[in-house]
């Protein structure tokens, strides 16, 4: 995953158009991130976990948020489930995720690959946590970035 490549051969209407396809059949929450920045000294799940807060993923009701966090100039990423999808998937599927993800970035599909992050991870949303009659949808399905 190099980053320039990355940055200009994301389609974001269509990895938006996901997040909404997903989220339409759950009440969950996904969204991605992408850093321009780098990693340094810092760590990945740590600088993950503090952007999960800021982005306000820990206050959906059931707790069910994904994120997705990319640091495409050190070729990193993570997944993050909040507590209430980690406890019904556990580690397991998350790694199972990345591992499919990773060899998507690898091969250079990188709009196909989140695209299909988030379909797996809106399937486990949708069988946890399907979506409820008010449909609220409450967080913004956009790609994020700094």
């Amino acid at each position: 995953m190099k980053a320039r490549n990355f940055h200009d051969h994301i389609d974001d209407a269509r990895v938006v158009a996901a997040i909404a396809a997903a989220e339409r059949r759950t009440s969950g929450e996904i969204r991605v991130f992408i850093s321009r920045r780098t990693l340094g000294s810092d760590d990945l799940l740590q600088r993950a976990q503090a952007r999960f807060e800021k982005l306000g993923m820990t206050r959906t009701a059931a707790r069910n948020g994904v994120l997705l966090y990319f640091l495409p100039r050190d070729r990193k990423f993570v997944i993050l489930g909040d507590r209430g999808i980690h406890e019904k998937c556990g580690p397991a599927f998350w790694s199972a995720i990345a591992a499919r993800l990773q060899e998507r970035l690898a091969a250079g599909a990188f709009t196909e690959g989140i695209i299909e992050a988030i379909a797996s991870a809106g399937e486990a949303l949708a069988e946890h946590f399907p979506a409820d009659a008010q449909g609220a949808n409450e967080l913004p399905d956009r790609i994020e970035r700094d």
